[in-house]
């Protein structure tokens, strides 16, 4: 049995004047955010076995501040693609990994909803009616596997659970 953490960036600030949007940061809101919910993935044992993180700078800062609950350095690694890549371009990231246990990869909508939506379409009934409105920011979404991350494919997930802040 695998999961699959799908962990969206905190609020990011709007881009100042030339300002790329692969270099927006987090503003205040978006840190509480992060840092709140790595307490409640930290007290429902909602930890990844592997972190996968986009290296725009406001999933950085969404990963550091989920750190301060979770000590995820030693297990984390940088993907460019997830700030550019698809909903499968994820589900191809998450897949390579070939790890059988809990994966987590930090990054952007829409990419991740529509890979949840995808991979999901059974579950907990009210977190799936909850995704289907949206994926929040810093929001998280457990998707359980019966394989290793290789059969991470369309359809054969269960929701475990959809969580954002207001959970926290």
């Amino acid at each position: 049995m695998s999961r699959l953490f799908l962990f969206r960036h905190g609020k990011a600030a709007w881009a100042q004047p030339g300002m790329r949007d692969f270099d927006r940061e987090l503003d205040e809101r978006g840190v509480e955010e992060a840092e709140a919910m790595g307490k409640l993935m930290r007290k429902r044992k909602l930890v990844p076995d592997k972190v996968i993180c986009s290296t725009a700078i406001r999933a950085v800062e969404t990963l550091e501040a989920l750190n301060k609950s979770l000590n995820l350095d030693d297990v984390t690694s940088y993907e460019q693609n997830l700030y550019a890549t698809d909903a499968p371009g994820y589900l191809e990231i998450a897949a390579a990994t070939g790890f059988d246990g809990d994966v987590m990869l930090v990054g952007h909508n829409p990419m991740l909803e529509d890979a949840a939506l995808a991979l999901a379409k059974a579950g907990d009934e009210d977190a799936l009616e909850a995704l289907q409105m949206g994926f929040r920011t810093a929001g998280l979404v457990v998707i359980r596997f019966d394989g290793p991350t290789s059969v991470f494919t369309t359809d054969t997930g269960y929701l475990e659970a959809y969580l954002t802040p207001a959970d926290a």
